[in-house]
């Protein structure tokens, strides 16, 4: 069966404990062609042996979402859905082919996403997000609160926004969701599609102000331009109260650990 469904993984081998556990969730997802991109050290002999991956590329740019656009450029051609996972996330049991069937079903979403399971280092439960369909209506003015581990979205659409943008090394997949809710519809499926895992070594949690700071550049370029000279009447709260929501999860994390 020619899998319609492309998922790609980039890693830089410092999570061992984490990326099997990443890509056995995949397999369990749904039927996907899976690509994972590593840097040049990386050796994937053991999982091309285990039948954990389609394809192992070594990375042309060590930036992220380089390897990850060099991924999706190596899917084969009749792949139509595509998303990336992180090497410490995991999806959902039959979470791609739910979102897969709402892709298929309806020709004018360009986006699905669902809810997402924030876990901790050793997969406790944090904190169930749960969106909802007016997160991709947000976008604009507000907070990046589409899971992306949770997302999958038509290739073509991705094709046609030209791949990731390469200036931000944490939003980009913020910047990806506001040019696709643009492009096309979104749907949102209140079953929790994947899980994110919120832990010391993960770059959401190490770079937190990088990343709230770069996602209020985001808003920042897509706003008319009357807004722009006044924007910051908002998105000082914005960003503060999007920094410190990621504190208190951190938080939370710390008291699971005890």
């Amino acid at each position: 069966m020619t899998q319609k469904t492309g998922i790609v993984v980039p890693t830089i081998g410092t999570r061992p404990e984490y990326l099997p556990l990443a890509l056995k969730s995949i397999r369990a997802a749904g039927d996907a062609y899976i690509v994972l991109v590593g840097n040049q050290e990386f050796d994937a002999t053991e999982f091309q042996k285990m039948g954990l991956i389609d394809k192992y590329l070594k990375e042309s740019d060590p930036r992220l979402p380089a390897k990850i656009n060099q991924g999706f450029g190596a899917m084969p051609k009749e792949v139509e859905y595509i998303n990336w996972l992180g090497d410490d996330d995991l999806l959902e049991p039959n979470a791609l082919a739910l979102a897969e069937k709402i892709l298929l079903e309806n020709s004018r979403i360009a986006l699905v996403y669902g809810a997402c399971k924030y876990i901790d280092s050793t997969g406790k439960l944090l904190w169930l997000q749960k969106s909802g369909p007016w997160a991709a209506r947000l976008l604009r003015f507000g907070p990046q609160l589409i899971p992306q581990p949770a997302a999958l979205y038509r290739r073509k659409s991705f094709e046609a926004i030209g791949q990731l943008s390469l200036g931000y090394s944490l939003a980009f997949d913020f910047k990806l969701f506001l040019d696709l809710s643009k492009l096309g519809g979104t749907k949102y499926l209140r079953t929790p599609l994947a899980s994110f895992r919120w832990h010391a070594d993960s770059l959401s949690v190490k770079k937190r102000r990088t990343s709230v700071l770069e996602a209020s550049q985001v808003r920042k370029a897509n706003l008319p331009r009357v807004l722009r000279p006044t924007c910051e009447i908002w998105e000082f709260p914005i960003r503060e109260a999007t920094y410190w929501a990621g504190k208190l999860l951190s938080r939370r994390m710390k008291q699971n650990s005890q």
